[in-house]
């Protein structure tokens, strides 16, 4: 065999197991990995095939690639800071809003702190330097294998018909009114509601929140008078409002959806930075449905993704610690 087949034949391996777990079932996040892998081994074949014709062309190509990188990290840390500034002065200082900013500052520190320890000699202090440093390459794939597939989950479009559109709900502004963020919400299914009918179909809206301790009614309520003002007839919506959380969201709109219709399809919708966790959420709760995403501000939408993939380690957290266990383990070991 030719030995520059090999990347490819390997790339092809794990293409092909990602269009076998997509196609089961695209609410998987192994989907990902699976597609990570597919392009890294792409990319060493070609690479591999322009050093056959010439390995002066592939130096360069790789020394592009290499350079590229750390220029690449180092425009993301100064992106995020900047980002970060603008949510506190948008969002206020929550907790949640400093998470673009503090991954900003530690993308940025990141070469100085190094160059100071290796300045200090200090040999417990390396082996710690060393064990962040993997854990932290550790957490960066996982972040690069979530972020590209929930870029690729949230721009593929279902044409199935639905049954049921659900709109996942968000705070109310004022505690009573829909603020801009859950309105885009409103409007994503309205519109995939509109679709269906065009198709033949005769869907069902479900507003689905419940009511927060600084709320005058429930989300559903005030998301159910939004889309009735916006053209939506009352008869075609149905109220969720017993749901704190996105799990509660579609475990009790499900309850409805299967106690309306046996069999039912659904689409769910949120905001696009969501999308992902949400479907990872609709799989586990056995809803029969796939996640579509509304438009959110561009500012917003950083720190929030940070936020949606730290919730999923969090969720995954016994094996996540179980791994960086053993990453400690092991280079504390090496040393």
């Amino acid at each position: 065999m030719n030995p520059l087949l090999i990347p490819y034949l390997v790339a092809a391996g794990f293409f092909l197991l990602f269009l076998v777990s997509f196609l089961r079932d695209r609410r998987k996040l192994r989907n990902g990995f699976y597609l990570f892998f597919a392009l890294v081994f792409l990319a060493v074949g070609v690479l591999f095939t322009v050093a056959a014709v010439s390995e002066d062309a592939a130096a360069i190509l790789l020394f592009s690639v290499l350079a590229l990188i750390p220029l690449t990290v180092l425009a993301l840390g100064v992106f995020l800071i900047c980002n970060g500034v603008t949510m506190l002065r948008r969002e206020g200082r929550r907790p949640a809003n400093l998470l673009s900013l503090a991954a900003g500052l530690g993308i940025i520190a990141f070469v100085p702190v190094n160059l100071i320890v290796e300045q200090i000699g200090w040999k417990p202090l390396e082996v710690f330097a060393m064990t962040v440093n993997a854990l932290l390459f550790y957490v960066s794939f996982l972040f690069v294998c979530f972020l590209l597939y929930a870029i690729v989950y949230g721009r593929i479009r279902s044409r199935a018909g639905v049954d049921f559109v659900v709109v996942l709900g968000a705070g109310l502004l004022g505690g009573n009114r829909v603020p801009p963020l859950l309105a885009g919400r409103l409007d994503r299914g309205r519109l995939a509601f509109d679709a269906g009918r065009a198709r033949g179909g005769d869907p069902v809206l479900v507003t689905s929140g419940g009511q927060g301790p600084d709320e005058d009614l429930p989300e559903a309520h005030a998301m159910a008078d939004y889309l009735a003002g916006h053209g939506v007839p009352r008869d075609r919506i149905l109220l969720e409002d017993r749901s704190r959380t996105t799990w509660e969201n579609l475990v009790y709109s499900k309850e409805i959806m299967a106690e309306h219709r046996a069999g039912y399809r659904c689409v769910v919708v949120t905001n696009n930075y969501h999308v992902l966790r949400a479907a990872l959420l609709a799989r586990k709760a056995k809803v029969n449905g796939q996640v579509i995403g509304s438009r959110t501000a561009g500012y917003f939408w950083p720190s929030a993704t940070i936020r949606e993939f730290v919730a999923v380690l969090v969720e995954h957290r016994v094996f996540h610690l179980v791994v960086c266990g053993l990453i400690v383990l092991s280079t504390v070991l090496s040393q």
